[in-house]
C-alpha cells in the first residue's frame, strides 16, 4: 500500500544532536502520525508532546525508548505544546503510571478546566459558534457528537504552567518558551535559539494550516491571534522546524511565509464571495472549494464542514478588524457586508 507522503519508518530518528523524532500512528487519516521528540537530558529524556493516549501508541513510544536506552518510567517530563488528545492524553496517562511532571501553556488552561468540569471534551462552543455563522442544523448535529455515556475523564490538570517568555534550563539546552495562540489558545512553543531548532507543535505544520479554534473553550478571535503568532515567530532569526505533524525541515521562516500568503489569499477570497452576495459565514463557505481537491462544503464530512464554516468566520472576522467589511447579527446569525 502506498505511504503518505509524510509517513516515517517506525522508532526513534535523530534530527539534531542530542534531540529524536519518533513518528505514532493517530486514528486520523488527515494527520497519519504526530512527532514525539525526545530531548537527552541527565536527570531523564525529556519528551514534547508524547502522542495520545492508546495502547498501540503506548507500546510504539516505549519499543522507540529502548532503541535509545530508556524506558517509560526514565522520562524526566513531558512539555507539551498544547491540550489536544494527540499531544497531551498521553502525557497524563503516564503520568497516572509513573508521576511523570506535566507542563503545557498557561493559556490552556480555561479548555482544560472546562473539559474535567464537562466530564470530557465538548463541542457546546462550536455549536454556539455555527449557529452564528447560520449553520443551525450542523450545529445540532454537533451537540448530537456529545451525548450518550461518557467514560471517566482523569484529572487533566498539569502539574506545572509554561509562561510566555519562560525559560526552561536543561543540563546542555535552555528552551525558550513563546505564546503562540490560534490553533488553542495556549499553544506554545518551544525554542532552542543556541542549536537552532524549533519545536512548533501544531503552530507551523510542513503541508496544512493547522484548525483555530477548536477547543473545549476557544477564545474570540482565533485567527487575529494566529496570524500574529506566526509573524512573532518570523520576526526570531530562522531555525529548524520541528512540527508535532510532518517532516522536520530546514526553515521555519520559508513555511511560515507560506502559511501566511494562504491566509491571505483566503481573506480575498472570503472577501470577494461577501462582494457577491454571500452574507454569511456558511453561506461564503458553501461558495469556496476546500481542500486540495477543490470540493464543495457540502461533500465533505461532518467534523470537516464545521472547521470549515469556523475557519471562514475567523476569517471574516478579520476582514472587519481590517475595515474591509462590516456586521450585524440579527436572531443570533452575523451576516456580513462590504463597508461602505
Amino acid at each position: 500500500m502506498e505511504q503518505p507522503a509524510d509517513w516515517t519508518e517506525p522508532g526513534a530518528h535523530p534530527v539534531a544532536p542530542g534531540v529524536h523524532r519518533i513518528p505514532l500512528e493517530l486514528p486520523i487519516p488527515s494527520l497519519h502520525s504526530v512527532n514525539v521528540y525526545v530531548i537527552e537530558d541527565p536527570a531523564g529524556p525529556v519528551l514534547v508532546d508524547p502522542g495520545w493516549a492508546m495502547p498501540d501508541s503506548r507500546a510504539a513510544l516505549a519499543g522507540a525508548l529502548r532503541t535509545l536506552g530508556h524506558r517509560l518510567e526514565d522520562v524526566g517530563q513531558f512539555l507539551v505544546t498544547h491540550a489536544h488528545s494527540d499531544h497531551y492524553s498521553q502525557a497524563i496517562e503516564l503520568r497516572s503510571a509513573f508521576g511523570t511532571r506535566v507542563r503545557i501553556g498557561r493559556g490552556e488552561r480555561p479548555s482544560i478546566e472546562a473539559t474535567l468540569a464537562a466530564g470530557g471534551p465538548t463541542h457546546t462552543g462550536q455549536a454556539a459558534l455555527l449557529r452564528r455563522c447560520g449553520a443551525a442544523e450542523l450545529a445540532d448535529e454537533v451537540l448530537s457528537w456529545d451525548r450518550g455515556d461518557r467514560p471517566g475523564w482523569p484529572d487533566n490538570t498539569p502539574d506545572g504552567w509554561l509562561d510566555d517568555g519562560e525559560r526552561i534550563e536543561l543540563a546542555r539546552r535552555g528552551l525558550d518558551v513563546f505564546a503562540t495562540p490560534g490553533h488553542t489558545r495556549g499553544h506554545i512553543v518551544l525554542r532552542d535559539a543556541e542549536a537552532g531548532l524549533l519545536f512548533s507543535g501544531d503552530h507551523v505544520l510542513p503541508h496544512i494550516s493547522p484548525s483555530i479554534g477548536l477547543e473545549t473553550s476557544p477564545e474570540p478571535k482565533p485567527l487575529r491571534s494566529y496570524l500574529a503568532s506566526l509573524r512573532l515567530v518570523r520576526d526570531m532569526p530562522d531555525t529548524l522546524l520541528l512540527p508535532a505533524h510532518g517532516p522536520v525541515t530546514a526553515s521555519a521562516h520559508t513555511r511560515i511565509d507560506e502559511l501566511i500568503a494562504h491566509h491571505e489569499a483566503r481573506l480575498d477570497t472570503a472577501a470577494a464571495q461577501v462582494r457577491a452576495g454571500h452574507t454569511t459565514a456558511y453561506e461564503v463557505a458553501r461558495a469556496m472549494p476546500w481542500t486540495r481537491r477543490r470540493r464543495k462544503l457540502d461533500d465533505l464530512d461532518p467534523f470537516s464542514r464545521m472547521l470549515a464554516i469556523l475557519e471562514i468566520d475567523a476569517h471574516l472576522d478579520v476582514l472587519v478588524d481590517q475595515g474591509v467589511l462590516e456586521s450585524a447579527e440579527s436572531g443570533g446569525v452575523r451576516s456580513y457586508a462590504v463597508r461602505a
